[in-house]
């Protein structure tokens, strides 16, 4: 099934088309309640997190995903993942299905900063990441009013409420698919479920063996599917967002494979990230070596990256750098953009006073005139 586009909205700026995925919540009368379903195995332990491997398939399978609408899907996971306490560690976004390896911290644990005299000033901080101004406004009132008719016990309710919703792999993941589906609905002109049924969910052991395979099982789905033949072609996982140069991407394949959170910095985790993959992910032909049976990595591929431990060339990164940061608007040496940003001056704001940025990481040779963000180019 083909999306239903005009010719129209195909020329427009990526942005553009993207209007309204990242809209703050603001009051939504008659929203739903949810309850359960499928049953779940959760982790029960006292202090740790756990990680789940989530997959859900929009209905039947046949609705399926644009470029646009796999980035707006990134998009609200990332965000509703800022939001939830929740942790990406690598994420796979297809046609008709996504992948998602998810940690869920220790609740109890994670709310400990919404603690003390400064707690519930921190907490609707934190909520500015989901909610527009003027609901919190109006919840702030709804406290205050409470508050002052010595009802205290019902504001401390209506904020325990809303402290419900972090570190819940369940509500996290209805939030997801609910936020995205109304944005898909209003694009496409359609009403109805977009998404099968709820979604499915394994319990992943949160380090060693277990979680790095799993990673690279998910990453490796666009090269088992035959879209690209490299998963860092691929510009919807996690891996190749890390290869872009996302902190937060490198800090979950780093989580992944049991490195320090700043393990991408020196290359070593990304190494041996592709070393992984490429492993994993070689294909399987048949006894007489001839037909393709389980699509995957070819051997040659495999030979030439475990060849090299897994190093990209610095033309590759560059490459992978242009191709997933497009907004730099110039790119070159820290004085040459300087002399781009003095002379275009009247474009930016008045408190911009340098124009160089560097890109992405912190050994990078290039300098931008704009922090660059994850935006394919074609």
């Amino acid at each position: 099934m083909k999306p239903a586009q005009t010719a129209d909205s195909q020329e427009l700026p990526l942005e553009e088309q993207l209007v309204g995925v990242n809209a703050k919540t603001g009051l939504y009368p008659g929203a739903r309640s949810w309850s359960g379903g499928r049953f779940r195995i959760l982790g029960r332990g006292p202090l740790e997190s756990y990680c789940y491997h989530v997959m859900s398939r929009t209905c039947g399978g046949e609705v399926l995903f644009d470029d646009v609408e796999k980035e707006a899907l990134r998009r609200v996971i990332w965000r509703m993942a800022e939001f939830s306490g929740i942790k990406v560690v690598t994420y796979c976004l297809m046609s008709n299905h996504f992948h998602l390896l998810a940690e869920v911290p220790h609740r109890a644990t994670w709310l400990e900063r919404f603690d003390g005299p400064q707690g519930e000033a921190k907490l609707f901080d934190h909520l500015r990441i989901l909610y527009s101004r003027t609901y919190l406004g109006l919840l702030r009132d709804e406290l205050a009013d409470f508050r002052a008719r010595g009802m205290a016990v019902l504001a401390e309710q209506r904020l325990a409420a809303l402290k419900k919703r972090f570190c819940d792999l369940s509500l996290f993941v209805k939030e997801v698919k609910e936020r995205f589906s109304r944005w898909f609905n209003k694009r496409r002109g359609r009403r109805g479920t977009l998404w099968m049924d709820r979604f499915k969910s394994v319990l992943v052991e949160g380090k060693g063996e277990a979680l790095r395979t799993m990673a690279a099982y998910i990453d490796l789905n666009p090269v088992r599917a035959g879209l690209v033949k490299d998963p860092k072609d691929y510009r919807w996982c996690g891996y190749a967002e890390a290869l872009g140069g996302s902190r937060r991407a490198q800090r979950g394949l780093c989580k992944a494979q049991g490195k320090p959170v700043d393990g991408w910095k020196n290359a070593e985790a990304a190494q041996a990230y592709r070393c992984l993959l490429h492993a994993e992910g070689r294909e399987v032909k048949d006894a007489q070596n001839e037909k393709v049976v389980y699509r995957g990595v070819t051997a040659e591929s495999v030979r030439a990256v475990l060849a090299e431990k897994g190093k990209l060339s610095p033309a590759e990164m560059v490459r992978l750098r242009v191709r997933y940061f497009s907004d730099g608007v110039a790119l070159g040496s820290r004085e040459f953009v300087e002399d781009i940003f003095a002379t275009q001056r009247e474009l930016f704001g008045p408190k911009r006073k340098h124009g160089a940025r560097r890109m992405t990481e912190s050994d990078s040779p290039f300098y931008t005139l704009r922090h660059l963000r994850l935006k394919p180019i074609g």
